[in-house]
């Protein structure tokens, strides 16, 4: 699939998802077996850790579709840019989703301020880019957006091997939103 090929799929997978239809291909033993011998995931999702937030039934995926990394915030940290990175450059990935999410916690918690300790703090610090590009007082549905939106320019500007293949092999990277209550991806 080209990379509107795969946007498309995970449009249509979210359609069957919100409208109580899921499939469920792709999730039984035969399936399993397929993948003893490795992995072609055809989309990456950077999606935030929220329990309620998985991408797989969002998307109404099987085993082996989906390259998931989650992280509170759906930040672009190391370990998870490393983790996209491996997709990319091992798996043939070419379309990542970094997907924020309705009433996130950790955006939240990063527009809240205070000190939250150590690890919560170095963590929201990737937020307050965020934050200060929409202004104080800012609703916490705009920052989520726009945080989803800016970790797809941090994606590209701390890592070269994204940057790469984004310039010579189309490489797509896209934000998006998840409505809790709908279910519903929308595509910013």
């Amino acid at each position: 699939m080209n990379q509107a090929e795969v946007i498309e799929r995970l449009k249509t997978g979210n359609a069957r998802f919100v409208e109580d239809k899921l499939d469920g291909q792709l999730q039984d033993s035969s399936r399993r077996e397929s993948l003893t011998a490795g992995q072609e995931p055809y989309a990456i999702v950077l999606s935030c850790a929220d329990s309620r937030v998985v991408p797989e039934l969002a998307f109404d995926t099987g085993l082996g579709e989906l390259f998931v990394v989650r992280v509170a915030g759906n930040v672009a940290n190391t370990s998870s840019v490393a983790s996209i990175e491996y997709a990319v450059a091992h798996c043939g990935t070419r379309v990542i989703v970094v997907m924020g999410h309705e009433s996130c916690g950790a955006v939240t918690a990063a527009c809240a301020g205070g000190d939250n300790g150590y690890n919560i703090n170095h963590l929201l610090a990737h937020i307050a880019p965020s934050i200060a590009a929409c202004g104080e007082g800012s609703d916490i549905t705009t920052v989520i957006k726009k945080n989803a939106e800016l970790v797809v320019q941090d994606l590209l500007r701390r890592s070269e091997i994204l940057s790469k293949f984004h310039k010579e092999e189309g490489l797509k990277i896209v934000p998006a939103y998840y409505n809790l209550d709908s279910g519903r991806v929308d595509w910013l």
